[in-house]
């Protein structure tokens, strides 16, 4: 096994490694996709009670399969979950967002994202 040059290792740290930009604190990422996947679980649960309910009492062929079609016509609730970007198209933002505020001083700026993107061994958009 042959060792990683410097530039190898920067190469792959910007593909491998991702910065959280769900747009929240990332300490209440660990509280809040747990937590808005059981509201997910729950709303469906209920809603299925719901529609299970009127079809109680004596069995019924008509009640059961009102029923059945109620649950089947509404879509499931489903929590998605996304990727963190990785750390190259985070670096790509942030220089692009910052080279947007500064207006025409943005020289230095353009420089280091053609940087970055050589590293990934893409052409320069410039």
């Amino acid at each position: 096994m042959r060792r990683k040059t410097p530039q190898e290792k920067k190469r792959l740290s910007y593909l491998k490694d991702r910065r959280d930009t769900y747009g929240e604190n990332d300490k209440s990422s660990r509280k809040n996709l747990p937590r808005s996947k059981a509201f997910a679980r729950r709303s469906n649960r209920a809603r299925e009670s719901l529609a299970l309910r009127a079809a109680t009492g004596l069995p019924d062929e008509a009640r059961a399969e009102a029923a059945e079609q109620r649950i089947l016509r509404e879509r499931r609730r489903v929590k998605r979950k996304w990727r963190d970007s990785t750390l190259a198209e985070y670096v790509e933002w942030k220089l692009e967002r910052r080279a947007a505020r500064e207006g025409g001083a943005a020289g230095r700026l353009t420089e280091a994202l053609g940087r970055v993107q050589r590293r990934l061994g893409r052409p320069d958009r410039s």
